[in-house]
C-alpha cells in the first residue's frame, strides 16, 4: 500500500520531537471502527519504519495533518477549493519543522489556510490515507493524513490563502459536492463538538 517502508530505518537518537509526538497520539488513539483501527496500525507501523515519515521529501509516503473547522454555532463548516484536487475539502497540509506537535500543525494550517486562530482539539478525529502529487514534485506519493476538528471564534472572518482557489462557509446539512470521507470528517467533527459542549 505505502511502496518501499523499509529502506530507511528510523534512527536511533530521540531528536525527532515531532515523529515521536506523532507516533505517541496514534499509540493513544482510540479508533471509532475497525477501519479506521487498521489504518492506525499501518501508520504506526510507517512511522517504525521511517525516520522522515513527517517528512514531504519522503518520497513512499509521509504524515499530513488537517482539520474541519466549525463556525462557532457548530452550524457551519468552512471548506476550501483545493488546487490540485479540485474539490471542496477541510484545511491542512504537510508538517513543518517549527510544529512541536501533530496538533500544532493542524491548529498552524487552519490558521494559514482561514487567516484566524482556532480552538482545536487535541485528540484526532479520524484517518485518510490517499495518493497525490505534492506541489513542487513529480513524483505521486501518498498523504497518510491525520484529522481533527476545531472551532472558530464568533465573528471570525475568513481570508483565502494563496493556497486555494476559493475558502467558504457552507451549512453543515447543505454541504457542496464533498468525497465522501470529507462528508464523514465533517459528521465526527460536528459529533465531537456536540460532546465537549455539554
Amino acid at each position: 500500500m505505502l511502496g518501499d517502508v523499509t529502506s530507511e530505518p528510523v534512527r536511533a537518537d530521540a531528536d525527532d520531537v515531532l515523529h515521536a509526538d506523532v507516533r505517541a497520539t496514534l499509540e493513544a488513539w482510540a479508533a471509532p471502527d475497525v477501519d479506521q483501527e487498521s489504518l492506525r496500525q499501518v501508520y504506526l507501523a510507517f512511522l517504525a519504519a521511517r525516520a522522515d515519515a513527517t517528512r514531504r521529501t519522503c518520497a513512499p509516503g509521509h504524515v499530513t495533518a488537517s482539520v474541519v473547522v466549525l463556525s462557532a454555532d457548530r452550524r457551519r463548516v468552512l471548506l476550501t477549493l483545493h488546487p490540485l484536487v479540485g474539490r471542496w475539502l477541510q484545511l491542512g497540509g504537510h508538517l513543518e519543522d517549527a510544529d512541536a506537535t501533530l496538533a500544532d500543525a493542524a491548529r498552524r494550517e487552519a490558521r494559514e489556510e482561514s487567516g484566524f486562530d482556532v480552538t482545536l482539539d487535541p485528540v484526532p478525529v479520524d484517518l485518510h490515507c490517499h495518493p497525490i502529487t505534492c506541489k513542487g514534485y513529480t513524483h505521486p506519493t501518498r498523504h497518510l493524513d491525520v484529522r481533527f476538528v476545531a472551532v472558530a471564534a464568533e465573528g471570525a472572518r475568513e481570508q483565502r490563502s494563496e493556497e486555494s482557489d476559493d475558502l467558504r462557509w457552507f451549512g453543515v446539512d447543505g454541504l457542496p459536492d464533498v468525497p465522501a470521507e470529507v462528508s464523514t470528517l465533517i459528521r465526527r467533527g460536528v459529533e465531537r463538538m456536540a460532546t465537549r459542549r455539554r
